[in-house]
């Protein structure tokens, strides 16, 4: 096997020679305490960075097993380490020349603790994947600064930021920790009938619309009395916060007392936070799923009859398609496809629905006959979706209080203070809750329930004959000749995500998974793929972790699909 001398003499002696040389340094060299892979040599240095790995055994780095010994504590200390890795790399970085000369950076973990394939620790060792802009002037190698950057920084880079006697021991403890206090709070949620809970103290509010860090000087959240309750974790101890029960909860206030603040945290309550994001202990159930209304989307053979009953001109909602979704129908899409995907629990934001499949007044009621009417408001199907379906709602009001017969929760907020106006919300109905009876046959609760099957020809991933599946950013993907929009899915939350669903829907395909099961099973056996043996499975790149709802969501905006 080469060694580390080997590349340096290599590089040394390259330098000057055509940029194209660099190809020559693929494969393998022993460092001594690590190994270094060359896996993909950059064209120019223009062209996107050149893909390295390391892989550090643990006899060598000394990390303790207790930092990986289950799922949540290896996915805090990865994201650790990468932070730390990140930070080294940043320091380390410096022009060296045209392009991206001297670039040398990892996919960055953001306020979630998601798992990545930037880093992932095995039995074993730890592996690092990353990039690096190898030097040149023009297009002409620069060999020996090179030499500098991965024979002598990278090695410092690796040592003082995996080897665990170089480690700030408390902070990353503090990672794995707080992953494993979240996790077992989001365990406990369903055997105690709640769907989410917020800590006391927890700090809600982030810096901007653009900045998930903690907002300076916020207002801790406070629970109400009545919905207080408390749990003991094997690292916080015991902690006390507000409990939202399954059923339906009205979050109503003021406009800008934190009502889309809180729903916003819920949201984002899917996945686990790292520690001093002020959100570490504000956990929702793993499947909870926010809808809204989306005008424009495509809409493939997706039943809508719970909402949208028949259509003037005969035409048939129980296998709706449209290329262009009005915001009622977009928004009733988005929910039964949540449920088909598993989702039970929903959150809605008055501010992004469609009022119009959300209420629909009794002086409306009266001036447009219901036979004249095609929709069925949510306020008349929240109730019986949590009675006959098992489905709960979180929604965010302002405008509207219809939703107080069928709500089984009201929470006020004032200045970002939650209050319980369960009761005299209840007081200020005058008539019984106006529900329509649902009837669960009609609604796919699972993803072994789909009658949805996707023609795998219609998820198409090449384009002009080669696969063309990439990413810019969160917002889009562009899968062979189509370009799927992202940007209104709201728990999509990080650039490797997208990459990572673009990855999941070529392994599906690849693997024939649409060809014997509906889309939420098929999809979910390459989730399955990723969780058993790591995100790395799907192929090459850098990803993020998913869940199903996503992915789904992500699949039936491909406006090439076709459903048998």
């Amino acid at each position: 096997m080469k060694t580390r001398e080997d590349l340096t003499q290599h590089l040394q002696r390259i330098d000057g020679r055509p940029y194209p040389a660099y190809k020559d340094i693929r494969g393998r060299y022993d460092f001594g305490f690590f190994s270094l892979y060359v896996d993909k040599v950059q064209g120019d240095p223009f062209a996107s960075p050149s893909r390295l790995s390391v892989i550090l055994p643990h006899v060598e780095s000394e990390l303790p097993t207790d930092l990986f010994s289950n799922a949540s504590r290896r996915t805090g200390t990865e994201n650790y380490l990468a932070l730390e890795f990140s930070k080294a790399c940043r320091q380390a970085s410096g022009r060296m020349g045209s392009g991206k000369s001297g670039l040398i950076a990892i996919d960055t973990p953001g306020q979630e603790l998601l798992q990545r394939s930037c880093l992932e620790i095995d039995e074993d060792s730890t592996i690092i994947r990353f990039s690096v802009g190898l030097p040149a002037n023009g297009r002409r190698i620069r060999g020996r600064s090179a030499a500098e950057l991965l024979c002598e920084e990278l090695p410092g880079i690796v040592e003082d930021t995996l080897c665990y006697d170089h480690i700030d021991t408390s902070k990353i403890k503090s990672f794995a920790d707080t992953a494993e206090d979240a996790d077992t709070l989001r365990s406990q949620l369903a055997g105690r009938g709640l769907v989410a809970f917020a800590a006391d103290d927890a700090i809600l509010p982030r810096a901007s619309g653009i900045d998930q860090r903690p907002m300076q000087g916020a207002v801790p959240f406070r629970s109400p009395d009545s919905l207080r309750q408390s749990f003991d974790l094997p690292h916080a101890g015991t902690v006390s916060g507000m409990a939202i029960p399954e059923g339906v909860t009205l979050i109503v206030g003021g406009g800008y007392h934190g009502k889309s603040t809180l729903l916003a945290a819920l949201e984002r309550g899917v996945y686990n936070h790292r520690p001093g994001d002020g959100r570490e202990l504000v956990v929702t159930r793993r499947d909870a799923t926010k809808v809204r209304a989306e005008d424009g989307r495509s809409v493939a053979k997706v039943d809508l009859s719970p909402f949208i009953g028949q259509l003037p001109g005969g035409k048939d909602s129980s296998a709706f398609s449209t290329e262009n979704a009005s915001g009622s129908s977009s928004q009733a899409a988005s929910i039964i496809e949540a449920l088909e995907a598993g989702s039970r629990t929903l959150l809605l934001d008055e501010d992004i629905s469609a009022t119009n499949l959300l209420i629909r007044d009794a002086r409306m009621q009266k001036l447009i006959a219901r036979d004249k009417e095609p929709i069925t408001p949510f306020v008349q199907r929240a109730r019986s979706l949590y009675e006959e379906c098992g489905v709960s709602t979180v929604i965010v009001l302002g405008g509207s209080g219809d939703y107080f017969e069928p709500a089984n929760l009201v929470v006020a907020l004032d200045n970002y203070i939650p209050q319980d106006l369960t009761v005299e919300a209840k007081a200020l109905c005058d008539s019984p809750r106006n529900e329509i009876p649902l009837d669960p046959e009609t609604l796919a609760l699972s993803p072994q329930d789909s009658k949805r099957f996707a023609r795998s020809e219609s998820i198409n991933p090449y384009a002009r004959g080669r696969s063309r599946v990439k990413t810019r950013d969160s917002r889009s993907l562009t899968f062979g000749d189509d370009e799927i929009d992202l940007s209104l899915i709201p728990q999509l939350i990080d650039n490797s995500q997208a990459k990572t669903i673009g990855a999941a829907l070529l392994f599906a395909l690849e693997e024939g998974y649409f060809e014997n099961a509906p889309i939420p099973l098929a999809l979910n056996k390459s989730l399955e793929a990723a969780e058993t043996d790591r995100l790395s499975t799907l192929g090459k790149g850098d990803f993020a972790e998913i869940r199903l709802q996503e992915l789904t969501a992500a699949l039936n905006r491909l406006r090439s699909l076709q459903i048998k």
